[in-house]
């Protein structure tokens, strides 16, 4: 099992990490260009980020696609489910399989109405909050105790309009913000890999 996962990146099977060195980042959101740059995908740009950082390549996987980078001594691989918002839950359980993790390795990243532009809020697990994909996260890992980092999307949206306003493209106004944000949040993401989660808590939950 482990050759196979590892031929995907060129790796030989004596470079296995060791399983607490190991993590999962999956950025939620929604495969297709007409999604592209929309709010919902706020973590698929996170986890694109993140790739880019590391000069890491994508590939098509079975459920999403997949890279991997490396980070202070840490495997992190990074996810895209390609099963859509509300079906994300088959594609986080199925890699988390494949690399032998448990949900305390696992990091979802989505975007929240209830927090303002730009807020982060990094979370050791809890509702769905409304959230769809991590509704179906929580169902097909039956546990809803893994590491979420919410990005606040804001909610200025007249009533009846949320879902026009999540799957809309950014204001000229919030694309301006966006660079900074998106690398905060990637920031925090890789602090959870490194210093652990309450640590990066700490560090990214102020404001």
């Amino acid at each position: 099992m482990w050759h196979r996962i590892f031929s995907l990146f060129g790796k030989s099977k004596t470079q296995e990490p060791h399983d607490g060195m190991k993590y999962l980042i999956v950025g939620l959101g929604n495969m297709g260009p007409e999604y592209d740059h929309t709010r919902h995908n706020i973590g698929f740009d996170v986890v694109d980020e993140l790739a880019r950082r590391h000069e890491a390549e994508w590939a098509h996987k079975t459920l999403g696609d997949l890279a991997h980078i490396r980070h202070r001594g840490r495997h992190i691989y990074l996810l895209k489910p390609s099963t859509y918002m509300n079906r994300s839950g088959k594609a986080v359980r199925y890699w988390l399989q494949q690399l032998k993790l448990k949900p305390d390795r696992l990091l979802v990243i989505v975007d929240d109405i209830n927090l303002p532009l730009g807020k982060l809020r990094l979370r050791p697990g809890g509702s769905d909050g409304g959230h769809n994909g991590l509704k179906d996260i929580n169902q097909q890992l039956g546990t809803n105790q893994y590491a979420r980092l919410r990005i606040g999307i804001g909610n200025d949206f007249p009533k009846g309009r949320q879902a026009q306003y999540v799957l809309g493209k950014w204001k000229p106004e919030e694309a301006e913000k966006l660079p900074d944000i998106i690398a905060r949040a990637a920031d925090a993401a890789l602090a959870f890999t490194t210093i652990g989660l309450q640590r990066a808590m700490n560090a990214y939950n102020k404001g």
